[in-house]
């Protein structure tokens, strides 16, 4: 038996990442197994079952119910015509048969099947002399409509599905952690490909990962809700062009105390989804993809795909997965981050010389160096892998000191770009 450490499945001394829960397409990774009565229970809602299945299958059960249909009737019609003596007449040719031009099995059936399908060619009919006859008429003529409308509304529900208008709702390939309005934040983009509108449309997001109890329960397949703005209603979109969804990692936040290291160490998942009602049909739909730690790329931000051009916008749906990197953002974990900008705001206040206002901001230059390092020539600014202590220059005037914590990436300012230059 395997054992579980950090999101991990270990079998056998080899680690493996375990499998996608949700595919890029949406789909559940899912199988079933040991099932009671699973026959029955989709047969009790042969409705959702047809819509389900496959076209494949859909017109295989249709088609087969057709000629079953046909076949069954057509031997009661020749079994009524049979008892009545219709086949063997001896030259009585005054005697009427039940079914006019019907001399067989061969005739009964194409008589049935012109009954259900209402072709009427004329040429075979029923005659008064068989009750029976027309009893099987009205009875095989409401069956074939009901028949007819269970496969039409059937075929219809199938077509006109919400789920088929998730092909035209886009997800980014990758999900990015940066840096907004100085605070760390998960981000991913969804787009709309249509022009029509999905009403109502609200997002929600989902962290699934592996997980042990106090009481030593495990738990393979834990989710955990994060937060995109249900608090003050930002979760609710107005899709019309591309929109770049923010769940703001803070300490309600399970990605609270998890830094670029452990992103890169651990394995989990993080399932969104996008729901609203369709605007040509008012049915709810629902997409979904996910992303993998793996898929999570830590200090990239989007790049922007919405252009003004005279009198209205253009969307560049050639850039809607492309990211750019945001050296600034700090590689540490969002409590780390906020821990330090506590004891920094604290300090500021006891030295109002000392200015705090952008710290680690996109638009600013973050440049870090040890802690016996003075020299503020950028050239000269270099990381110390094996000091215990980091010197984060602000504003190029202002140091604060990380403790125990190596977190900040070296940046030259002559090669960084602000957003609005990319």
């Amino acid at each position: 038996m395997g054992s579980e450490h950090n999101g991990k499945i270990f079998t056998g001394g080899r680690s493996h990442l375990r499998s996608r829960f949700v595919k890029k397409n949406g789909q559940c990774n899912i199988i079933f197994s040991n099932m009671e009565d699973k026959p029955r229970r989709y047969l009790a809602d042969i409705f959702t079952t047809c819509v389900d299945i496959r076209w494949r299958y859909l017109l295989l059960i249709f088609c087969s119910a057709s000629l079953a249909s046909w076949l069954v009737f057509a031997f009661v019609f020749y079994s009524v015509s049979l008892a009545h003596g219709d086949f063997h007449t001896d030259g009585a040719k005054d005697r009427k048969p039940c079914l006019l031009h019907v001399e067989g099995l061969v005739g009964a059936f194409l008589f049935s099947m012109e009954t259900q399908t209402t072709i009427g060619y004329g040429w075979r009919c029923v005659t008064e002399e068989c009750p029976g006859a027309i009893l099987t008429v009205v009875v095989q003529s409401i069956v074939g409509c009901v028949l007819d409308a269970f496969m039409i509304g059937t075929m219809m529900a199938k077509m006109a599905r919400p789920k088929k208008r998730n092909q035209t709702l886009l997800f980014s390939e990758n999900a990015v952690i940066a840096l907004r309005d100085r605070k760390l934040c998960l981000m991913w983009r969804v787009g709309n490909l249509r022009r029509s509108h999905i009403v109502e449309a609200h997002v929600r997001a989902q962290l699934i990962r592996p997980h042990v109890t106090a009481e030593g329960e495990f738990i393979p397949l834990e989710q955990t809700d994060l937060n995109v703005g249900y608090d003050d209603g930002t979760d609710r979109l107005f899709l019309v062009s591309p929109l770049v969804l923010v769940h703001e990692i803070d300490e309600d936040s399970p990605l609270w105390g998890m830094s670029r290291a452990d992103l890169e160490s651990e394995d989990f998942e993080i399932v969104v989804i996008l729901e609203g009602m369709v605007e040509a049909t008012a049915m709810t739909t629902q997409a979904r993809s996910s992303y993998l730690s793996r898929e999570i790329l830590w200090g990239q931000r989007f790049e922007p795909v919405i252009f003004e051009e005279r009198d209205r916008y253009r969307v560049d749906y050639g850039r809607f997965h492309k990211t750019y990197e945001v050296p600034s953002t700090p590689v540490c974990s969002a409590r780390e981050l906020s821990e330090v900008t506590a004891s920094s705001r604290s300090e500021t206040t006891a030295s109002p010389s000392r200015s705090l206002s952008a710290f680690c901001y996109e638009n600013e230059v973050a440049l870090c160096a040890g802690e016996d390092e003075g020299v503020r020539d950028q050239e000269e600014f270099q990381m110390s892998q094996d000091s215990s202590n980091v010197l984060c220059v602000l504003d190029m005037d202002d140091r604060i000191e990380f403790d125990n914590l190596k977190t900040a990436i070296p940046l030259d300012p002559l090669t960084y770009k602000s957003e609005s230059e990319i």
